[in-house]
């Protein structure tokens, strides 16, 4: 009944002429009410088959209701008859369905197409962005060799901060404190963890901790960050090519381009590639308080991921790099999804220095497993040590601030330094 409506519907309008949403409302609604006029119907059903089928012509089809329900974290499609959903942290197989292959690739043509991106069997990989900032990654068919499919990542419509995170039980009071001072007061910050860990949601977070009245560029893949009540904002987002396979504008060509802008920090949402050594140089020349992100297994494994990211783009001594990194960046933060589905930080380390060759990690926090309840993980966040290189909060002002953050949470485990190498 849904086609021979939509059949209907598509011979009343002239696709040459711009139509309102509500005149297409109405000749739904007009062909819904005729079709349906010889046998009963409740209104309720009748007005959810106008909505899917207003989504199939003017939307995203199924996917609309889905990106809809905030209570679904990401969508997966494997194919057109094959789609699941994450809701609390936990993978689901719906019973919706695209109509067809064809349907499929429409909706995939009219993502792809907002953001001026290209898609097709020259190229079959893209990843793109929902007008929220939900993250699409897009893979067609014969690449894929069971149907083409889409990965859409979806972001909290509300403003990401700290207190959301201590609420969530990513951080506890004391983390939340120190991290927002640590943004204060301009360190470096990279931020380690899995896939699905929580990373571009930690970075909106601190994101939102920068004062007001500084200059921050932003440089993304796809634009995901939303940071709020920042005037000298400057948001980049890297580019493809064109289909003659020229124009493409990289993470690295943003990194370059922005140090020429006069930023106070820069934001790159994610490194993976050689981009790497431009971001380690953007933080080293003056960008205090910038923060990144990247794969990773822990804080010393994403520090090893870092120094092979450097020579893909660029042959250096490692020793030449691990320098590099060392000055760059002052905390790693890794955040872990554990087997609760729960998001947290598990390691908050400060880098100080190099010693025979290799970087040196100091551990400041570390989450610890006490037991489960109701299958949810119970555990503590344990500080280890306090910060040993504190003249970046010292020269903004804020030591004292510091001390007094060490005065109202007292050390829960007295040792000596845990560094690692």
């Amino acid at each position: 009944m849904k086609e021979t409506i939509i059949q209907h519907v598509m011979g009343q309008i002239d696709l040459n002429e711009e139509i309102s949403d509500e005149e297409i409302r109405n000749q739904i609604r007009q062909a819904v009410f005729s079709e349906t006029q010889d046998y009963y119907l409740p209104l309720d059903k009748k007005a959810q088959i106008c909505n899917e089928i207003f989504h199939s012509l003017r939307q995203l089809d199924i996917l609309q209701d889905m990106l809809e329900d905030d209570s679904i974290t990401e969508i997966m499609i494997n194919g057109y008859d094959k789609v699941f959903i994450e809701k609390n942290g936990r993978l689901f197989r719906t019973e919706e369905r695209f109509s067809s292959k064809e349907k499929l690739e429409q909706v995939i043509q009219q993502i792809v197409s907002r953001t001026n991106r290209i898609v097709n069997e020259s190229s079959p990989i893209v990843d793109a962005r929902l007008e929220d900032g939900s993250r699409v990654h897009v893979l067609l068919e014969p690449v894929s060799l069971d149907g083409s499919t889409v990965t859409i990542r979806k972001f909290t419509k509300d403003i990401t901060n700290m207190e959301q995170l201590l609420k969530f039980g990513s951080l506890n009071e004391e983390l939340m404190e120190f991290l927002s001072l640590m943004v204060r007061g301009c360190m470096n910050i990279f931020i380690s963890g899995g896939t699905g860990a929580g990373k571009t949601t930690m970075l909106n977070a601190l994101s939102n901790c920068i004062p007001k009245d500084e200059r921050i560029i932003t440089i993304e893949d796809s634009a995901e960050l939303k940071l709020y009540g920042i005037d000298n904002l400057v948001r980049l987002e890297a580019r493809n090519a064109n289909l003659e396979g020229e124009n493409r504008i990289t993470i690295k060509d943003l990194i370059r381009a922005s140090l020429r802008m006069r930023p106070t920090r820069v934001i790159v949402g994610e490194v993976r590639g050689e981009e790497c050594i431009d971001m380690l140089q953007a933080f080293n020349t003056g960008h205090d308080g910038s923060v990144s992100t990247g794969h990773g297994n822990s804080t010393r494994d994403m520090l090893l991921r870092l120094e092979t990211m450097v020579l893909m783009g660029m042959d250096l001594p490692i020793s030449a790099i691990r320098g590099q990194i060392a000055s760059a960046l002052d905390l790693m933060i890794h955040i872990s999804r554990l087997r609760d589905k729960s998001r947290r930080i598990v390691e908050i380390s400060e880098v100080i220095g190099m010693k025979d060759g290799e970087i040196l990690l100091r551990t400041l926090y570390r989450f610890q497993e006490t037991g489960e309840e109701n299958g949810r993980i119970q555990g503590q966040f344990i500080r280890k040590q306090a910060l040993l290189f504190t003249q970046k909060l010292k020269e903004r002002g804020l030591l004292h601030e510091y001390e007094k953050l060490l005065e109202r949470y007292p050390s829960s485990e007295e040792g000596e330094d845990e560094i690692s190498r």
